[in-house]
């Protein structure tokens, strides 16, 4: 019996909104990995769609996320900002 290898992964393009939505959270540190993709997922919904305010993204994710939400969301707006990204 053999095994075939697994799928090979294709990235999304460097300037694509989910790279840009995962990339804004890739440094707020969270308590499991899965809170900062479900953070991550939540605010590529919100450039996808631009309802709300980011501040409601981060509280509504639930993501349990270990600095303040006000240092969390300064740290996404300053990442979607240095790519040309209005966040207000």
């Amino acid at each position: 019996m053999t095994t075939k290898p697994p799928s090979p992964i294709a990235e999304f393009p460097e300037d694509s909104l989910e790279k840009l939505a995962y990339q804004s959270v890739q440094d707020i540190p969270t308590q499991e990995p899965n809170d900062r993709h479900r953070l991550g997922y939540q605010v590529w919904a919100w450039l996808k769609e631009r309802k709300g305010s980011l501040d409601d993204v981060v509280r509504i994710s639930g993501s349990r996320i270990l600095v303040p939400e006000h240092e969390a969301l300064k740290m996404i707006r300053a990442f979607l900002s240095s790519k040309g990204i209005k966040t207000l």
